[in-house]
């Protein structure tokens, strides 16, 4: 089987819960003998415009990029879904709302079949500005029309889109990135002057709808003796939102900023930290919560959909959404309840083991690319009406999803 990918940044995955995603998935799926090509940004991979190299597996092509913020990647999406029909590929696998709205490109050539993989409302997310805000809507709506499949990573987008739009979803979740065995004495933890088990960690990008602001005022409010608050992450398009952040620190020496982090680095801090928390606003279903969950540390989050999808009611702890007084108590009964919190820690990791795992994840997707190829070659049959005479015209289209 012969796949494009429209959406990703590029690879490896230095950032980004969508590159991550590919980082994982793919490799696999070449290793079974399939074809993965997928079309990146220049401004990510730093190649030549349409220079191309290979990540386990994988062909990257590099497309020109356009460095402003929500321009470089509508139009990268849109170079990487015009490219897609330049050759013959079985499907062609948007991955976010906002390259969706490129879908029906690949639908002008006979053979395509297109997946749109929806890892979360990314309209919603305060990054964006009000156009950005509608292009990505569209994207969804595009989705909605022209993908032969609509892929969801958490069960409340699962209820969205069937809300919304009375349309069946697939449902495959994500999974926890992996990570590379680390140093026992976990020297980066050393070089920040942190002590395992005794920091709070934030890990994902300083953006207003993850609401690190919350997080940091009610560490301020609590002052929890003994502990640190970590905020590891980069600003992604935010700077000034990171530099309010700064300013609500005020100084503290117990409060750590340590910039965009990668590789083992995301392993150490994760490994080491006493409590991970996500106080996020808007989530699909985040891999940072996973891989917290999968290395046994101690969950808080709010209580969106998709944290009580993943923590529920006996994996971890969960506060309401956006209210600074009851993350404070919640994160008050974290720190002072380390034997119940350890618990919760063991069902999550056990969780994760039973339904989160990339294999499974690789082989629903290549299940869901031969479904639809099996579907749409017979609806060409029955599309196909004998006449009087012997030949045979087309009949109106079948709808291949609904």
């Amino acid at each position: 089987m012969k796949i494009a990918v429209v959406g990703a940044k590029g690879l490896p995955a230095l950032q980004g819960g969508i590159e991550r995603y590919c980082e994982e998935m793919y490799p696999g799926m070449v290793e079974q003998g399939h074809t993965v090509d997928l079309f990146a940004r220049q401004s990510y991979t730093q190649s030549s415009n349409f220079g191309t190299y290979h990540y386990q597996g994988v062909r990257v092509i590099s497309l020109p990029s356009i460095p402003l913020k929500g321009v470089d990647a509508f139009f990268a999406s849109g170079l990487g879904a015009i490219a897609s029909i330049l050759n013959t590929y079985d499907v062609v696998h948007f991955h976010a709302l906002g390259p969706a709205i490129f879908c029906w490109l690949p639908k002008l050539t006979r053979s395509a079949k297109v997946v749109v993989t929806c890892h979360g409302l990314d309209w919603q997310r305060s990054k964006w500005g009000k156009l950005s805000s509608e292009m990505i809507y569209r994207g969804e709506r595009a989705s909605v029309r022209f993908a032969d499949e609509i892929v969801v990573v958490s069960k409340e987008l699962q209820s969205y889109f069937w809300n919304t739009y009375g349309i069946e979803t697939s449902y495959i979740p994500t999974a926890p990135a992996t990570y590379l065995e680390s140093d026992p004495s976990l020297p980066y933890l050393t070089s920040l002057g942190l002590e395992p088990q005794r920091y709070i960690l934030f890990l994902g990008r300083l953006v207003p709808e993850k609401r690190p602001d919350l997080l940091l005022k009610t560490f301020l409010k609590l002052q929890p003796p003994g502990w640190k608050l970590v905020l590891a992450g980069g600003a992604s398009d935010t700077p000034s939102f990171r530099e309010e952040l700064v300013q609500i620190s005020q100084g503290n020496p117990q409060i750590t900023f340590t910039g965009e982090i990668h590789g083992q680095s995301v392993a150490e801090i994760v490994r080491g930290a006493g409590l991970f928390v996500l106080p996020s606003d808007v989530e699909g279903l985040p891999l940072v919560m996973l891989e917290a969950m999968r290395e046994q540390i101690p969950v808080l989050a709010s209580n969106i959909p998709p944290h009580r999808q993943l923590i529920g009611e006996d994996r971890g702890l969960m506060f309401e959404a956006g209210n600074l007084e009851s993350c404070i108590q919640e994160l008050n009964q974290a720190i002072s309840q380390p034997e119940q919190l350890a618990a919760m820690a063991s069902r999550a990791q056990e969780y994760v083991k039973q339904n989160h795992s990339w294999e499974r994840i690789a082989f629903e997707n290549l299940s869901l690319y031969a479904k639809i190829g099996q579907k749409l070659r017979t609806v060409e049959q029955l599309n196909k009406v004998p006449v009087a005479n012997g030949t045979e015209k087309l009949a109106p289209p079948l709808s291949t999803r609904r």
